[in-house]
């Protein structure tokens, strides 16, 4: 596949409605949740091949709605933490945290499941909006996974999930939900609509079913400050001195406020990478779209030279190890080095 399909095929990956969902908008949803949680029929499982399918398809569709406006050392917030490097979900907000109200709101909006059981960590989260959202917990060689989206995915994902065989009843915190297990001897457990939301949960790693019912058991539901308080310290670092780590070696496109920066929000470090490189990729675009309209040849250059650096930014040459962004963002970046630019660019940085 050369460069442009690859790019052609991510950029639709990431707008599936076609630029804005024009078009029947259930069948919008219905097509890009069927992207981000792909059949765990795929070779790999829920396992590496499919983060590597996530992070490439949550990237300039999800946008993080949550915002830390301050907190305390991660020593004080994750006062549950676990020998080993472990966080024990079940602490509380230490004194002097302050989350904003977005951060609340976007916590209250979703299902807040935690594993109250000593060594299970959270590694990633994405999406953490209204209608998607993404937690996953490992421990030594297992994954759990958290899909949550609303309600009226149901039928659709249990349709999906029907044909790996008849389900078993199952209850995880008090709610009532399914139990499937794959040919590969994953696990998927779908729980029935609650408060408006569908949450899917899938394992990756050697799990038999006796683990997962320990796990299921040991499941919580807690209260918004709880939940955010659970989360790694990165993922709640205020977003200016996050900010401050990625920009270190990125030239900034002019008019770049690094404040706004803020409603990225709370996600771990691929989506907040993300988030960012894109506003830099999008604003050196306008930057050089105004240079050529105006005859700005220096501006041209600069914008380009700019883009161009983006093969040596640290942040992007290590998301490259996890997903496919880093490549999309360099496509685009070496079509400004050459002096075109595909429409693409809009929905494939996510820009405005």
């Amino acid at each position: 596949m050369s460069g442009d399909e690859r790019v052609d095929r991510l950029v639709r990956d990431a707008d599936p409605g076609g630029l804005g969902g024009v078009g029947d908008l259930a069948g919008v949803k219905r097509a890009l949740l069927e992207e981000i949680v792909p059949e765990s029929g795929v070779e790999g499982g829920a396992g590496t091949a499919r983060r590597r399918l996530r992070v490439r398809r949550f990237a300039g569709v999800v946008t993080a709605a949550a915002v830390l406006v301050s907190v305390v050392p991660a020593s004080m917030v994750l006062r549950g933490q676990a020998e080993g490097g472990g966080v024990s979900p079940i602490v509380t907000p230490a004194e002097g945290v302050v989350f904003s109200p977005l951060a609340l709101a976007a916590a209250e909006r979703n299902p807040r499941l935690l594993i109250d059981r000593p060594g299970w960590k959270v590694t990633d989260l994405s999406g953490f909006t209204e209608e998607l959202g993404m937690i996953r917990f490992r421990r030594d060689e297992r994954e759990l996974e958290m899909n949550w989206y609303s309600a009226w995915v149901y039928t659709y994902r249990y349709s999906d999930r029907r044909a790996d065989g008849p389900p078993k009843s199952v209850r995880v915190a008090g709610w009532p939900g399914d139990l499937f297990q794959n040919l590969n001897g994953d696990f998927t457990v779908l729980l029935r609509p609650h408060d408006d939301v569908v949450v899917e949960m899938s394992t990756s790693g050697n799990w038999s079913r006796e683990d997962l019912d320990r796990v299921l058991a040991a499941i919580v539901r807690v209260d918004a400050r709880t939940w955010l308080a659970a989360l790694p310290a990165e993922m709640v670092m205020p977003v200016g001195e996050r900010a401050a780590k990625v920009l270190v070696d990125v030239p900034l496109p002019p008019g770049f406020d690094v404040a706004a920066l803020e409603d990225i929000g709370v996600s771990d470090s691929y989506q907040f990478g993300v988030g960012v490189t894109s506003r830099v990729g999008c604003g050196w675009i306008a930057e050089w779209q105004r240079a050529r309209a105006s005859g700005d040849e220096a501006g041209v250059r600069r914008a380009a030279d700019a883009l161009r650096s983006s093969h040596g930014w640290r942040v992007l040459r290590d998301m490259n190890k996890a997903g496919d962004w880093p490549e999309v963002f360099w496509e685009y970046a070496d079509e400004i080095s050459a002096g075109t630019l595909r429409p693409s660019y809009v929905p494939g940085l996510g820009c405005q």
